[in-house]
């Protein structure tokens, strides 16, 4: 069984700044990290492998040159393999874009029976990317994965979440299905496997190995526009309430009274 994981490296939101003047984040000096749902991903992927011992994780990402060392980590965490796509023609993707720049470089991996995706990254929360990729690569996708619950004849059933409960959907393969964190708990690295990953090669490609046009990446072709960023103001100190529960709700009473919200 041959399964591709989308991961994303991006940074540490407990780190995130913004620029006051350009409304920009600021990323300098700020650390990046795998993105959690990606590292979900992984985690079911190599939980296959662990109980399919010929089978092989592959791991696919498209970002600057330091992505690189986030694909080392999901080496050291036991994916097979790596792909980094790297070009100034992929810089200022939107998700259509970034999407279609993913899908030409998992058609140059080849044949596949699983891709697994994070739900979402958490510096755009979009969780477009995924399902894009599947519809650009013409497959069934199934997102908000919670539980993978079997195999059987080319074939997966999962448990895909709601928000009042889940649903149960059989999908045949090869399929795209995107991880949530309830999914599972994602593995530490090892000693042993972070020295492995130091001496794996991690191949990278441009638009050129994946044959694709500058003007069909990158941002050229997307059609997102971003304005800017920028933190809402803090909102105001909250007033709390002393007293008997009447004396309270009498108070509060008064005060929305006072402010016409009553």
């Amino acid at each position: 069984m041959k399964i591709i994981v989308c991961a994303k490296q991006v940074p540490d939101t407990n780190e995130v700044r913004i620029d006051p003047v350009k409304g920009t984040l600021i990323r300098d000096g700020v650390p990046s990290i795998l993105n959690p749902d990606d590292a979900n991903a992984l985690e079911a992927a190599l939980t296959i492998k662990d109980q399919n011992p010929d089978s092989t994780v592959s791991v696919i990402s498209m970002g600057p040159p330091q992505a690189c060392y986030m694909l080392r980590e999901c080496l050291a965490m036991g994916a097979d393999d790596a792909y980094l796509l790297s070009s100034r023609a992929f810089g200022g993707a939107d998700t259509c874009a970034t999407s279609t720049t993913l899908a030409a470089g998992i058609r140059k991996l080849g044949k596949f029976d699983i891709i697994f995706a994070g739900r979402q990254a958490i510096d755009g929360d979009t969780a477009q990317v995924g399902p894009q990729v599947a519809q650009r690569l013409g497959i069934p996708v199934v997102t908000y994965v919670q539980k993978i619950r079997e195999f059987k004849d080319g074939t997966v059933v999962v448990e895909r979440q709601l928000e009042d409960g889940f649903e149960v959907i059989e999908v045949k393969t090869p399929c795209m299905l995107t991880a949530v964190k309830e999914l599972n708990n994602p593995r530490y690295m090892t000693i042993g496997r972070i020295e492995e990953a130091y001496t794996k090669e991690i191949t990278i490609w441009n638009e050129d190995d994946v044959a694709l046009k500058p003007e069909s990446c990158g941002l050229k072709a997307s059609p997102t526009q971003v304005f800017r960023s920028f933190t809402p103001p803090p909102k105001g100190k909250g007033e709390m309430l002393s007293g008997t529960i009447p004396e309270m709700a009498a108070t509060l009473v008064k005060k929305l009274t006072e402010k016409h919200l009553l």
